[in-house]
């Protein structure tokens, strides 16, 4: 039985950002510097740390499918903040980096910034919603 609503709708999201990634890192930016001059051992390096976000995001998303099904809320809440936490220091590496190196890629950001958000006043709904009681 579902306990958390919330937590169920993170995750499916989380592993739907895991395979949106992945896609997105193939068709675009990993597919662009596979085919530059750019030294091959830096090659390795942006593609695996692509792919740190992606398993991330399907681990995330496994977790919150979990945590949505558990019976005692109260023992999961600080994973749930833990993570929230993870995922908004990532949108403030993103944010941070666009506008050290370029300002004017602010609005390539706007898309994900949204989604961020959404996905984080999920993850704190899920957190602080209140257990009911059964007697």
């Amino acid at each position: 039985m579902i306990t958390n609503t919330y937590f169920l709708i993170v995750g499916i999201l989380s592993i739907l950002f895991s395979f949106t990634h992945a896609l997105n890192g193939k068709n675009t930016v990993l597919s662009k510097i596979d085919s530059s001059n750019i030294d091959s051992t830096l090659k390795i390096i942006i593609f695996y740390v692509w792919h740190i976000i992606t398993v991330e995001n399907l681990l995330f998303g496994i977790i919150f499918i979990g945590m949505a099904f558990y019976k005692n809320q109260s023992k999961v809440k600080f994973t749930a903040w833990f993570i929230a936490i993870i995922i908004i220091a990532r949108w403030t590496v993103i944010m941070g980096s666009t506008l050290l190196l370029n300002v004017g890629a602010i609005t390539d950001t706007l898309i994900d910034s949204v989604a961020i958000l959404i996905f984080v006043t999920l993850i704190i709904l899920g957190a602080r919603k209140k257990e009911k009681i059964q007697f």
